[in-house]
């Protein structure tokens, strides 16, 4: 009877220990919860996960920091959080270059996204768009493809960094339309826009938020939208599409995406999912995205998923056209 009675209390705290991780489930958060983000202070990528991470804060009834954690293209950061604890206290909070173009990229990357990462929902869309010098003879895509033809070989376009997604598109424009046009990566957005606007270069592709001014003082002109759909801020441009310019690849978009270490609780993921859909959807958020030329999304954690997988063979081929892959 003494045995029975022990085997009884020893499955008893088993059975308690078992039901622990449900528990913590209901009680989520019970601490402070850390948004990692792969970008250094003061970007626009920044300003945004600090307004995100005060509504979420509001909403859960806890705090919500910012750990900015720069470098290596967004991976250093990316893959602290695919080695932390899956409890839900720390989460991504990133732009698209570690999760959508890093494994395309780099043939070491410290984590797989399809096993370390749970989806949770894409924050925000980041259509870009190509734009030339005012001194530029084109008024849209055509004409430019046209010009850059009959000077073939003797065009430069500019990047915001080789391996971006603006090096990346612009080289798929050269090389499917046999241009022969000449790459010239820059170490950020604002030194390759001013150099278009100073006819050192005479294009490329970069963020609405940082070409506005320039294209509202008429020192730059918006040919095309990359992406499905028109700009609120530019209705007058057409996207690539509605110049007859059909690839798969000039329907990309990039943007920032929240995600968590895979294998947290599924109820902790819901939770986290929910309220930040809401967020983002709410007009105090989209009135921060369109300050910064980017489309509200807030899409679901399958959906999230869906765009991942579909993008890969896009990117993929882009890669191998611009030659951006590294060892």
């Amino acid at each position: 009877m003494k045995l029975k009675a022990f085997f009884i209390a020893a499955l008893t705290a088993l059975g308690a220990i078992g039901g622990a991780p449900a528990l913590a489930q209901d009680s989520y958060p019970a601490k402070t919860i850390t948004l990692v983000l792969p970008a250094p202070p003061a970007g626009a990528t920044d300003v945004l996960a600090r307004v995100f991470a005060e509504e979420l804060g509001k909403r859960l009834k806890t705090s919500v920091i910012v750990d900015n954690r720069p470098g290596g293209g967004g991976m250093l950061g990316a893959a602290a959080v695919a080695r932390a604890n899956p409890d839900g206290y720390t989460l991504l909070f990133t732009h698209a270059a570690p999760i959508y173009y890093a494994p395309h990229m780099f043939s070491k990357v410290p984590y797989d996204v399809r096993r370390d990462f749970a989806f949770i929902t894409e924050i925000c869309s980041a259509s870009l768009v190509f734009a030339v010098g005012k001194d530029v003879p084109a008024r849209n895509m055509k004409e430019f493809v046209a010009w850059a033809w009959q000077n073939k070989g003797k065009v430069n376009y500019g990047s915001y960094g080789v391996g971006s997604a603006s090096h990346l598109l612009s080289a798929h424009l050269s090389e499917s339309r046999k241009l022969d046009m000449v790459h010239v990566g820059y170490k950020g957005e604002a030194p390759m826009i001013l150099d278009i606007v100073g006819g050192q270069i005479p294009a490329g592709v970069g963020t609405l938020g940082t070409m506005a001014p320039h294209i509202a003082s008429g020192n730059l002109r918006a040919l095309a939208v990359i992406g499905e759909h028109r700009l609120s801020d530019l209705p007058q441009v057409p996207t690539m599409e509605e110049q007859g310019f059909k690839d798969a690849e000039f329907k990309l978009v990039g943007g920032v995406m929240l995600m968590a270490p895979a294998k947290t609780p599924d109820a902790v993921l819901a939770r986290l999912e929910k309220e930040s859909r809401e967020i983002v959807q709410g007009a105090a958020m989209k009135a921060r995205f369109q300050a910064f030329g980017l489309g509200a999304m807030g899409n679901s954690a399958a959906e999230f998923r869906r765009n991942f997988e579909s993008s890969g063979p896009i990117i993929q081929r882009l890669v191998v056209v611009s030659g951006a892959k590294t060892e």
